[in-house]
């Protein structure tokens, strides 16, 4: 694999976007925990923004690492995942195209922490049927820069178990 990925701005808006919507799917577990913190939906409207054409910059980088604070500062761990979820969404428009396992995490980072939050908000077999519609939901232009990519990488806790699972399973989509 070559060391340098060529990576389109619409390529990146469509795994931000792709992001932002498993994100939204789980917002509600953070809300719910903490109904006056906006910084999670602030920062998927951040991701939408930039998917439906708006600018890569500081204000997208602030709202990650605000969700990312959230996250820090959840009351359950569902909340948490569900904020780092936003924060993934958030952060998916800085995919390097860097040809390394690591940058997986920036196309289906949320999709995994909606997954985990899912698994503790209501169960396993909820996470696992999360994980089945988000395969199912990644759109080609997300396979595609996928693919381009390595497998993700090992580690992870949690988290990373469900990445994995989901990477292999889109990589095999026809």
């Amino acid at each position: 694999m070559a060391d340098e990925i060529a990576l389109t701005t619409d390529e990146l808006r469509a795994v931000t976007g792709d992001a932002a919507a498993c994100a939204e799917v789980v917002l509600d577990l953070y809300e719910f925990a903490h109904p006056d913190d906006t910084r999670p939906r602030d920062a998927i409207d951040a991701a939408r923004a930039f998917a439906a054409g708006g600018r890569r910059g500081k204000a997208l980088r602030d709202a990650a690492w605000a969700a990312l604070k959230a996250a820090g500062e959840a009351d359950t761990p569902a909340a948490e995942h569900a904020a780092r979820a936003a924060m993934g969404a958030a952060s998916a428009p800085y995919l390097h195209p860097l040809a390394k396992a690591t940058q997986v995490r920036h196309i289906l980072g949320a999709a995994a922490h909606a997954a985990r939050a899912t698994e503790l908000a209501a169960g396993d077999e909820a996470g696992a049927v999360r994980l089945e519609r988000v395969r199912r939901a990644v759109t080609p232009p997300v396979v595609d820069v996928l693919r381009r990519y390595p497998p993700a990488p090992a580690g992870g806790g949690r988290v990373g178990e469900l990445l994995r699972e989901l990477d292999a399973a889109v990589r095999r989509e026809p």
